[in-house]
C-alpha cells in the first residue's frame, strides 16, 4: 500500500465507498489522486479495504457503545452548548424519514468515535460527498474544533422526503458546497444557500470511448435501460412503453440493467403486460459489461419520474456515458437530465405517461439515419465539453485549495 503523499491532507468521507452503483465517486477519488493531493478516505457505512493504493477506513459500529457509555457524557461537562444545540435540534424537529434520521445519527456518532485519530494530524479539510451522514461528520467537528468542511448537495440530499433532516445548517458553514447539476443550485438558492458558496462541477469520464458507427440496419431496435430498480426510475412507466410498442408491431429487443427492491414487482408486471420475451432483466452489472450493453444498444431510455417521497434523478452518469459512446438518448424531462439530453440537440425528450411519443421517438431513431447522427454528434459535443474529467477535476482541487487557504 503506497504512503500517503505530505503535504496538507483532505479527509473524504462517504456513505459507503467504494460502491458498485456509484462509480462516479471511484472516477473522482481517482482523478484528484492522480492531481497529487494527500487523500485519507473514510466509509461511514459499508465499504472500507483498498482503492488505488489508499486505504478506506471503515467505520465498526462496536465503536458507539463506548461513545454513548462514556464519550457523550463526558462531552456533556466539556462542551455543554453542542451537546445542548445537537439534543435541541434532535427532540424540536422531526426528521423527514427514519432512514434519514439513522443517517445524521450515524455521521455525527462517526465523528464522535474518529475525532481523537484526526487530532493527531488534523485535516486542512473534511469534504462530505454527500449532505447526509459525511456532511453530518464533517458539520460536528467544525462545531467542536473549526476545521474547514465542504459538502456535496445533490439529488437525494435535497429531494428525498424534502430534503435532508439538517441540510440548512450543515450547508450554512461549508467552505464550498459541490453540487454535479445546475438544477440542483438554483433548487438550494431558492432555499437560501448563496448562490455564491455553490460549484457546479459535473462528474466526468476519464476517458472518451470510440464514437461506435450507427447500424445500418435498426430492427429490431435494441434499447437499454441501467437504473436501479426503485420508483424513481419509473421502470413501470418504461415496462408500458414496451407494451405499446409490441402491440403497434413495432420490433424491438429491451435489456435492464440493476437490481433493487422493485425487481419481483417488475417482473410480475413485464408478464402481465405480455412483454417478458422482448424485455430482459439482466440484474447489476459491473462497469466494463455495462459498456458492453451500451455497444451492443441503439437507443438508451431513461424513464425518470419523480418518486412518492419526492427523491428524483439529478443526471444520471449513465445518461452521458451512453452520448459519449454513441448510443442515442431518449428521456423523459425531470429534474436535470434535459440539461444533457436537449430536444433535438443531443437526444428526445418525452413524457413518460405518453407511450405514443416514445414510440414516435424512436422510430425516428429507427428511420432517419441524418437525424440520428445528427444527434449522437451533438451528444458526443456536449460530453466532451462537460463531462471531462480531468478539466472537472481541476475545478474541483480548484475549490479544495481555495477553501484551505486560512
Amino acid at each position: 500500500m503506497s504512503r500517503l503523499k505530505a503535504g496538507p491532507s483532505i479527509v473524504l468521507l462517504y456513505t459507503t465507498f467504494p460502491k458498485i452503483s456509484e462509480t462516479f465517486l471511484q472516477r473522482d477519488v481517482a482523478a484528484l489522486q492522480a492531481k497529487g493531493l494527500n487523500l485519507r478516505i473514510y466509509s461511514l457505512w459499508g465499504g472500507g479495504g483498498e482503492f488505488r493504493g489508499l486505504q478506506v477506513r471503515s467505520f465498526n459500529k462496536w465503536r458507539l457503545l463506548p461513545l454513548f457509555l462514556f464519550e457523550i457524557p463526558w462531552q456533556c461537562v466539556r462542551r455543554p452548548r453542542l451537546i445542548r444545540d445537537l439534543f435541541e435540534g434532535v427532540f424540536t424537529r422531526a426528521a423527514p424519514s427514519w432512514l434519514n434520521f439513522w443517517e445524521n445519527m450515524l455521521g455525527a456518532g462517526f465523528a464522535g468515535c474518529f475525532y481523537r485519530e484526526l487530532q493527531r494530524d488534523p485535516p486542512a479539510l473534511v469534504h462530505g460527498a454527500w449532505a447526509g451522514a459525511p456532511a453530518t461528520a464533517g458539520w460536528v467537528w467544525w462545531r467542536m474544533f473549526g476545521w474547514r468542511y465542504s459538502s456535496g448537495a445533490h439529488a437525494y440530499d435535497i429531494y428525498e422526503h424534502g430534503g435532508d433532516w439538517w441540510l440548512m445548517e450543515k450547508l450554512q458553514h461549508a467552505r464550498f458546497i459541490h453540487a454535479s447539476t445546475e438544477a440542483a443550485k438554483r433548487e438550494l438558492v431558492e432555499r437560501g444557500v448563496p448562490a455564491a458558496k455553490i460549484q457546479v462541477i459535473r462528474r466526468g469520464l476519464e476517458a472518451f470511448p470510440p464514437l461506435k458507427p450507427l447500424r445500418p440496419v435498426r430492427s429490431p431496435l435494441r434499447l437499454v435501460c441501467v437504473a436501479r430498480l426503485v420508483a424513481k426510475k419509473g421502470l413501470d412507466h418504461q415496462l408500458r412503453i414496451y407494451a405499446a410498442l409490441k402491440q403497434a408491431g413495432f420490433a424491438f429487443e429491451a435489456r435492464i440493467v440493476g437490481d433493487g427492491p422493485l425487481q419481483d414487482s417488475l417482473l410480475a408486471l413485464a408478464a402481465q403486460l405480455g412483454v417478458a420475451e422482448q424485455v430482459k432483466f439482466l440484474g447489476r452489472l459491473e462497469q466494463p459489461q455495462v459498456w458492453e450493453q451500451l455497444a451492443w444498444a441503439d437507443v438508451l431510455l431513461h424513464t425518470g419520474v419523480i418518486a412518492p417521497s419526492g427523491d428524483r434523478d439529478g443526471l444520471p452518469n449513465v445518461i452521458p456515458e451512453a452520448m459519449s459512446a454513441g448510443v442515442l438518448v431518449v428521456t423523459s424531462p425531470v429534474s436535470a437530465t434535459t440539461e444533457a439530453v436537449q430536444q433535438e440537440r443531443t437526444g428526445l425528450v418525452c413524457d413518460v405517461d405518453l407511450p405514443l411519443a416514445w414510440q414516435v421517438a424512436l422510430q425516428r431513431f429507427r428511420d432517419d439515419d441524418l437525424l440520428a447522427e445528427r444527434l449522437r454528434a451533438g451528444a458526443r459535443r456536449w460530453v466532451e465539453e462537460n463531462y471531462d474529467a480531468h478539466r472537472n477535476t481541476d475545478r474541483l482541487v480548484a475549490c479544495f485549495e481555495e477553501a484551505m487557504k486560512p
